[in-house]
């Protein structure tokens, strides 16, 4: 079982940036993928990117390619999302999540175990 716990998530003015971290305990981080979603009122939860167990490949959205950056640090059970360039289409709350499965389904949000409760990125125009 793992825990996931958001922080970093606030309120930012158009073309700012934010760093979202997430902190996973209980279980073997290095063994998992992990991701990030994102979910904005009245809309499906969307994908926004992954990054391998071992932190070598990753994967981000075309709506977030070139503004947001995965990472993780297994050493420090963590995975993080460096948010720049913030558009208000951009706000939402983020979640991140653990998946033991095949990288193949990383875009998929149901094929992800464990999630955290989320942190609410809000962008101003």
């Amino acid at each position: 079982q793992v825990q996931l716990v958001e922080s970093g998530g606030e309120l930012v003015q158009a073309g700012g940036s934010l760093r979202l971290s997430c902190a996973a305990s209980g279980g073997t981080f290095s063994s998992y993928f992990m991701g990030w979603f994102r979910q904005a009122p009245g809309k499906e939860r969307e994908f926004v990117a992954a990054i391998s167990s071992g932190g070598r490949v990753t994967d981000h959205a075309d709506s977030v390619k070139g503004r947001f950056t995965i990472s993780r640090d297994n050493a420090k059970n963590t995975v993080s999302l460096q948010m720049n360039t913030l558009e208000p289409e951009d706000t939402a709350v983020y979640y991140c999540a653990a998946s033991p499965t095949t990288w193949a389904v990383r875009r998929r949000w149901d094929r992800y175990d464990f999630w955290g409760q989320g942190t609410q990125v809000t962008v101003s125009s």
